[in-house]
């Protein structure tokens, strides 16, 4: 029986409404989705740990019984091969994310020739939305309810709130 795993990638600092629509899409579109907390150089400093990363991810897809989370520090392709993985799914909110994805697809092909990229299109009602906006309103004490799953709602304040009481 040929099972299809495909990997979700990304920094998921925090995950966010869009991220657990892409995930819940793909868990309905392959038999094993695994949810992978990536270290990427080029976006500045993290909010949370992978740790706390990894925990917020588990408490949103608790209810995907083939979804799994884990983390990893290397290249995505090499990840992908010691997983067995043939595919990696990623969501596109607008075409500025498409050139730059598109780019990684192709290295990603390149590097792990047995790898196939997927591209999902965001939900409408997330075409904006990103983790980076998620912690700005955070931060500044705004509502942040309709962007983050329920499950870790209070992480994310809670995170926010004690970082406005230390300045």
């Amino acid at each position: 029986m040929n099972k299809t795993i495909a990997v979700c990638p990304g920094s998921f600092d925090p995950i966010t409404m869009g991220h657990l629509d892409i995930i819940s899409r793909s868990s309905k579109m392959f038999d094993k989705v695994i949810v992978v907390v990536m270290s990427n150089v080029y976006k500045n400093g993290s909010s949370f740990t992978v740790e706390q990363r990894k925990k917020m991810i588990e408490k949103t897809v608790g209810e995907l019984g083939n979804v799994e989370v884990d983390s990893y520090e290397g290249l995505l392709a090499d990840y992908a091969a010691l997983k067995g993985a043939g595919v990696i799914v990623k969501g596109l909110r607008a075409m500025s994310d498409f050139e730059y994805e598109f780019q990684m697809a192709l290295a990603n092909k390149k590097l792990n020739p047995n790898l196939e990229t997927v591209f999902l299109t965001t939900s409408a009602e997330n075409m904006y939305l990103s983790s980076s906006m998620v912690k700005q309103i955070a931060s500044m004490g705004g509502d942040i309810s309709d962007f983050v799953p329920k499950a870790i709602y209070s992480d994310i304040t809670e995170k926010f709130s004690d970082k406005n009481q230390e300045e």
